[in-house]
């Protein structure tokens, strides 16, 4: 791993801080963008400051994605040989209350990133993260990397661009891009604004007894959910390929934010059982009969994607990649990572 240096947008996300972890233990030196921020945005790096054998290859730049200048003079100074563009304002209903920034996080600064590779040294390799969100409100079963986009959020329609502008750059001027169509993976480095880290914290705020009700929007909306560690080694291989591709990471099977819900609860041995319809359904333990979930209108999204379940059978035969953590396993991570805290 000779002289590999990685350039990673979004170092201090989830994904950010696990594809860091696992670059150097490859032996990459890595390069990571931050924003500017008088809190402390870095407890996901905390594995990586931590270990000397990590901190001494790892370098933190204060930059914003979309400012070209900005990253014009990170990627000129820190040289990498691959860039991995993971900075996104990722949250869909957020996206629709910021739509006009959403847009240039999303999707111009991949084309930002574009030029100033094209510019300094096009022989660079680029991952783009793109999304699931692309395939909006679908009716397939499966989706791959065949499937057609309909994209219903100005996030997902961010994306779409991304997306279309990697595939416009890898064929008009050779360069290495690939986009990760990767489906929902969560782990506890998920921002609690989530879903999946929002149930998870909650669910062990009310068995401590420093909650009492977990508020939730759509109970019946379905997703492919995965284990984010295990799917930034897809980032990686895709970019150790011998040509540039786009894939589909998924577990191919899909379950709702209700059965995420009772899940949780079942963890600590309570049964969630639910009554009423539409905004007045509730969940309650079927022991105690206290009431534990309830619906927020505010939770809802404008456009709903009601099911997305991906078919990733192109990456288990180019990339040898298949998905080890089952979706029982993922929640038991991550309400015992809370406990932990």
């Amino acid at each position: 791993m000779k002289n590999k240096v990685a350039l990673i947008t979004g170092v201090n996300g989830q994904d950010g801080s696990y594809l860091a972890e696992l670059l150097l233990r490859k032996g990459y030196v890595v390069h990571g963008i931050r924003r500017y921020s008088s809190t402390n945005s870095l407890v996901n790096l905390k594995e990586i400051i931590k270990k000397k054998k990590f901190s001494k290859k790892f370098h933190l730049h204060y930059g914003d994605i979309t400012d070209t200048d900005s990253i014009y003079q990170i990627i000129k100074k820190s040289k990498p040989t691959e860039v991995y563009n993971l900075a996104a304002q990722s949250h869909v209903h957020v996206s629709f209350q910021i739509p006009e920034y959403t847009s240039q996080v999303d999707g111009v600064s991949q084309l930002r990133i574009l030029e100033v590779v094209k510019e300094i040294d096009p022989k660079i390799k680029i991952y783009q993260a793109a999304t699931s969100e692309l395939y909006g409100d679908t009716k397939l079963k499966f989706l791959d990397e065949t499937s057609g986009f309909n994209p219903v959020s100005p996030y997902s329609v961010s994306k779409l661009f991304g997306f279309y502008i990697s595939k416009v750059y890898r064929s008009a001027y050779n360069m290495f891009i690939c986009n990760g169509i990767l489906f929902n993976h969560e782990s506890p480095r998920r921002g609690k604004s989530f879903v999946t880290r929002k149930i998870t914290s909650s669910v062990v705020d009310i068995v401590n007894g420093s909650g009492e009700i977990l508020k939730i929007g759509n109970l019946n909306a379905k997703r492919d959910w995965g284990y984010a560690k295990e799917y930034v080694v897809t980032m990686w291989k895709m970019l150790q390929q011998k040509k540039p591709d786009d894939y589909v990471i998924s577990t191919g099977k899909q379950y709702s934010v209700r059965q995420f819900i009772e899940e949780s609860f079942n963890y600590f041995g309570i049964k969630i059982l639910w009554k009423g319809k539409g905004l007045n359904e509730i969940g309650y333990d079927k022991k105690t009969k206290k009431i534990l979930v309830k619906i927020d209108p505010y939770y809802f999204r404008p456009n709903e994607v009601p099911n997305l379940k991906g078919n990733s059978k192109k990456a288990k035969k180019v990339l040898g990649w298949s998905p080890k953590t089952d979706f029982k396993e993922l929640v038991k991570i991550m309400i015992k990572a809370e406990l932990d805290k």
